[in-house]
């Protein structure tokens, strides 16, 4: 596999791909609609709702952490996870930018 010249592309470019990239899974949009529908959740609900084993949708919530898409707090032996807002405003304000752009351009391609 080649290398990925990260270092190129702005901080902000880097950041953008890491947050599709996290996004970029079924499962992933599946847990973040869950959060999104009952606003946080344990892990284990998620076992309920998913047809996902535990230790998988535990390695997806672990990229979507680790992205900033959703935040987790400890309640007794099981962590509770939410949206983090900040991750979402990043996606927010990229497409903001996009549909700017195609409703003040009009350019044929």
């Amino acid at each position: 596999m080649g290398i990925t010249k990260t270092q190129h592309f702005s901080a902000a470019q880097n950041e953008l791909a890491i947050l599709a990239k996290a996004i970029g899974h079924p499962a992933r949009v599946a847990i973040l609609q869950h959060l999104i529908k009952v606003n946080s959740c344990i892990c284990g609900d998620l076992v309920n709702e998913l047809p996902l084993a535990q230790p998988t949708i535990s390695q997806h919530l672990k990229e979507l952490k680790n992205a900033g898409l959703i935040k987790g707090n400890i309640e007794g032996n099981a962590i509770c996870y939410c949206l983090n807002e900040a991750g979402f405003e990043k996606i927010k304000t990229f497409f903001e930018n996009i549909n700017t752009h195609f409703t003040t351009q009009n350019t044929c391609c």
